[in-house]
């Protein structure tokens, strides 16, 4: 029975989910690295590398902020891209939640914008209100679609840089929680927080949630950022 355990074990491979990096809240442009943003992915790709974390493949999503933070961490193999891995666009959110005239403190002000955002996720869930872009219900499905492609090879260490809300259902899905697990588990993200996934054929769990062992050091702690 150990022998089979062990072996069990040994046939997993692991899903290494990265948030993107801080990027541009508040400019005209969010889909921006910041200066930190590209600190955070430096930071993380050496802490991989010291620990003899080498990824076998390496998976993003077709947003700016999430392909300049796998450059920044500075692994030399070309990346694929799945698009079901960006973010779900919480401009269009608001701006549909409140008919096109979101409040200019939602826009400005972070702690109002991560309520009204929060509250407003819920409500999409809900399908209570009409005109976005993209419906809950698509937004999960295109999320796995993208977990299945990751999980679809014979490596054993896959790199994945997604966003929060992706890593937040996959998460979720993972653990069978309730849908508004999905958002709670957003806003906890940091930014270049990793999270990973055990899986193998059908099997898939989680295995750690939000680590920032990066950042646990005197001088990490001024990299860490939530947005």
């Amino acid at each position: 029975m150990l022998r089979l355990a062990s072996d069990w074990r040994l046939s997993l491979a692991e899903l290494l989910v990265i948030r993107h990096g801080q990027a541009s809240f508040g400019q005209d442009n969010y889909d921006v690295l910041s200066d930190l943003g590209h600190k955070q992915a430096e930071a993380l790709g050496a802490l991989l590398r010291d620990a003899g974390w080498v990824p076998d493949r390496l998976v993003t999503g077709t947003l700016t902020r999430q392909r300049d933070t796998l450059s920044s961490m500075g692994f030399a193999q070309a990346p694929e891209e799945h698009s079901g891995l960006n973010e779900y666009d919480f401009h269009d959110l608001l701006t549909a939640r409140f008919d096109g005239n979101v409040p200019d403190l939602v826009n400005s002000d972070r702690k109002t914008h991560f309520r009204a955002l929060r509250e407003t996720v819920f409500e999409w869930q809900d399908a209570a209100f009409e005109g976005a872009s993209e419906t809950y219900a698509e937004f999960t499905a295109r999320v796995e679609a993208a977990r299945a492609f990751a999980c679809d090879t014979q490596a054993k260490r896959v790199l994945v840089v997604s966003s929060g809300g992706v890593i937040g259902q996959m998460t979720a899905a993972a653990l069978g929680a309730p849908k508004r697990q999905m958002m709670t588990l957003n806003l906890q993200i940091k930014n270049t927080s990793m999270t990973r996934f055990m899986f193998s054929g059908a099997s898939f769990s989680l295995n750690e949630f939000n680590a920032t062992p990066h950042f646990m050091h005197p001088a990490g702690a001024d990299l860490l950022s939530y947005s």
